[in-house]
């Protein structure tokens, strides 16, 4: 039995639905793993700070999802054991381009911020935000450890 030849589509789709689910980070939100716990605190001065892009990690978890629906969509399309392959052959390379596309479209609006730490040191800060929100002189306290680290005014 022949199946629909939109559920590749409805599998496209649903990739999507799950990236525009992702919740945007922001200095001010924080995950599970990171309450009750005692960060280092340490005080500073903006010297700079300009507008980057934050591209999201290469985990290839687009592409994968991608492969496998469109894969599971494509094996129906056929009507012999040979189509059915050829499908989910074609299904999971379309797929899995989707699903990178989805990814990779997800950037998210940051900002680098170099400090002048009281200890003397200058550290540099990429994290999501906003350019508009540090100005060089702001004093500012930073947050948390090389891995991950918060600067708030």
């Amino acid at each position: 039995m022949k199946s629909p030849a939109w559920i590749p589509v409805l599998a496209a789709a649903g990739i999507g639905l799950v990236g525009a689910c992702t919740p945007q980070p922001s200095p001010n939100t924080f995950s599970r793993d990171e309450t009750m716990r005692a960060v280092p605190v340490e005080f500073g001065t903006v010297e700079s700070a300009r507008a980057v892009e934050i591209r999201p990690g290469q985990t290839r978890l687009g592409a994968i999802t991608g492969g496998v629906l469109g894969g599971i969509g494509g094996a129906h399309i056929g009507r012999s054991t040979a189509a059915n392959v050829a499908g989910a052959v074609a299904g999971t390379v379309a797929g899995g381009a989707i699903g990178s596309a989805v990814q990779g479209s997800t950037r998210t609006q940051g900002v680098e911020i170099t400090v002048h730490l009281d200890s003397g040191s200058t550290i540099a800060v990429v994290q999501p935000g906003d350019v508009r929100d540090f100005r060089r002189g702001d004093r500012v306290r930073v947050t948390g450890t090389e891995e991950n680290v918060r600067i708030t005014r």
